[in-house]
């Protein structure tokens, strides 16, 4: 039983890739829209954007284990993957 308590209390980070030469801005851009879909949705969690190179950017959302199939249907990532904070 706490094995699957662990898992639906998790953290899940969708992720939307960019390349191209505008990659940065259209990432930049994305996560102002994800902002507001969480603000709209009354969702915790975080948004970003990060940049691999000048052709390759992303932009992300973190939600929890439990909320993750409603974003994932309503906007359509990429990709997704477990989230790990990083400690330094």
């Amino acid at each position: 039983m706490q094995k699957n308590r662990n898992k639906l209390s998790r953290r899940i980070k969708l992720i939307w890739d960019f390349r191209g030469p505008d990659a940065h801005e259209i990432a930049v851009h994305h996560e102002k829209h994800l902002s507001e879909y969480m603000q709209l949705e009354k969702l915790e969690g975080l948004t970003g954007h990060q940049d691999y190179s000048q052709a390759h950017s992303m932009a992300y959302v973190v939600v929890m284990e439990t909320d993750m199939i409603k974003v994932r249907d309503a906007l359509i990532p990429h990709r997704g993957e477990v989230y790990q904070e990083s400690t330094g």
